[in-house]
């Protein structure tokens, strides 16, 4: 049997899919090597997971699933991890009709494709964004997420509205995965630890939002990939919901001054500082309480910010050089 990756090309997909590939998994990778960012960058991904026998590569969209069935059929696909979305908080408040195409009817296309070929698990990216603006120091899965700030955020609280009525309706066993602020090798460029890598190497200053007064729940990506490794390894029991949502974060929260001194040590570089006001779609702070996938999924993260920041560092110089 194999294991459908979506969005096999992009940050967490390739990560997700080595893991699964080192461990004799049979992989179906789908990506459309769209260009929001440089295509490059997801080439040199996809270039590592083809070096493996047992990778299979579609350029399709994830709307067309329905489309190219019939071809995925004879692959026998029994799981799916649905990675593939159009990325971005900001972007979306300006190209909300990308996200709707790509991120709904992506979702609706999965839904479907599930359905029809009685998929055994669907795991899919939520985000941490569905909590929007809240005082909460800490977010649990059971917090009221109905005001989001950004159209990135309501078509993943979308994503997990449709889950639950495609559970209930048709018995699909459906997990989504609010994940926190992911990082490390690979990571895109259009996300914080890249944009302030590159400020601090060319001497350029950096805009820190709502005058500094923000944090993050940095979650190392081998924390990630671990965490969607234990749900995939999971044996359901009758008791279990058919449908859930869990955060998967480091469950620790740090401010983004303290983030970007870790940097500069790793860096030996100074950060040029430009304080702005909080942007648009937005959050001041993230915190992610794990309690609920550490006690059914014995998910533990264990990179700190200090480790995983001088694994990103390495990569980061060793990869541009290049």
């Amino acid at each position: 049997m194999a294991i459908l990756v979506t969005g096999c090309a992009g940050f967490i997909g390739m990560h997700t899919s080595l893991a699964l590939l080192k461990r004799g998994f049979k992989v179906v990778g789908l990506d459309n090597l769209n260009n929001y960012y440089g295509v490059q960058l997801k080439n040199d991904r996809l270039s590592i997971l083809l070096k493996y026998k047992k990778f299979t590569f579609i350029k399709e969209n994830v709307q067309n699933l329905g489309k190219i069935q019939g071809s995925l059929e004879p692959l026998k696909i029994n799981k799916i991890i649905h990675l593939a979305a159009q990325a971005g908080v900001r972007y979306s408040i300006e190209n909300p009709d990308i996200y709707l195409e790509s991120n709904i009817r992506g979702f609706l296309s999965v839904m479907e494709f599930s359905k029809n070929c009685k998929i055994d698990h669907v795991i899919y990216a939520s985000s941490s964004s569905v909590y929007g603006l809240t005082d909460k120091n800490i977010f649990n899965e059971s917090d009221i997420t109905e005001t989001p700030i950004s159209f990135y955020a309501v078509t993943k609280k979308t994503n997990e509205l449709m889950a639950h009525y495609y559970s209930t309706a048709f018995s699909l066993r459906l997990t989504g995965l609010r994940f926190f602020t992911a990082y490390g090798p690979w990571g895109r460029p259009d996300m914080a630890p890249a944009i302030f890598t590159e400020s601090i190497m060319s001497g350029k200053s950096i805009k820190i939002f709502n005058n500094g007064k923000m944090s993050r729940d940095f979650t190392y990506i081998d924390d990630i990939v671990d965490g969607i490794l234990k749900i995939v390894d999971y044996k359901t029991r009758t008791q279990d919901k058919k449908n859930e949502v869990l955060n998967i974060g480091n469950g620790c929260s740090i401010n983004i001054l303290e983030f970007i001194k870790a940097l500069e040590s790793k860096l030996n570089k100074k950060a040029v500082i430009e304080f702005a006001p909080l942007q648009l779609g937005d959050v001041r702070n993230t915190y992610s309480s794990i309690k609920k996938a550490s006690e059914k999924y014995k998910f533990s993260p264990h990179v700190s910010v200090s480790e995983g920041l001088a694994e990103y560092v390495k990569w980061y110089l060793s990869y541009t050089k290049g």
